[in-house]
């Protein structure tokens, strides 16, 4: 009986313990420091932001989505040439930032110019992780955060 009662609490302990595992291979994805400069021209705008994956597993940025364009597409650079992809990866423990002279978002035939201090619309979609929403800030157009 007590051979019975000890083989049942060791199993219940193993449940216990896989259930607190933080070895789950999912993306835990966060963005942050959003903005779009304000486009000199009508017709199109870049979009930055920086999306952090604490998780333990990799995401891809497959889409964007905002009211100011219905086509935002993804851009990444490699030395002085820029190229339409279809996504961006967010690897694991790491980030995918997109900044000025690299990776990008290009919002194209813009519905209206937006104007600094407008906040615009965004919706960022991922291959495994759920969308995330941000309500972006239209800066300046020469605005460049600090790294």
């Amino acid at each position: 009986m007590k051979r019975r009662a000890a083989t049942a609490l060791a199993a219940v302990a193993a449940l216990g313990l896989a259930g607190c595992s933080t070895g789950s291979d999912r993306p835990e994805l966060a963005a942050s420091g959003a903005y779009i400069p304000q486009p000199v021209t009508a017709e199109m705008a870049g979009g930055y932001v920086v999306i952090e994956n604490t998780g333990d597993g990799a995401d891809k940025l497959t889409r964007v989505t905002s009211d100011i364009s219905d086509e935002v597409q993804l851009h990444t650079t490699e030395g002085n040439s820029m190229r339409q992809v279809d996504s961006l990866p967010v690897p694991a423990h790491g980030k995918l930032e997109l900044k000025r002279g690299g990776d990008h978002l290009m919002f194209v035939n813009l519905k209206h110019k937006p104007t600094e201090g407008e906040k615009v619309t965004v919706e960022f979609h991922f291959a495994e992780s759920d969308p995330i929403s941000l309500e972006v800030p239209v800066e300046a157009t020469n605005h460049n955060p600090p790294n």
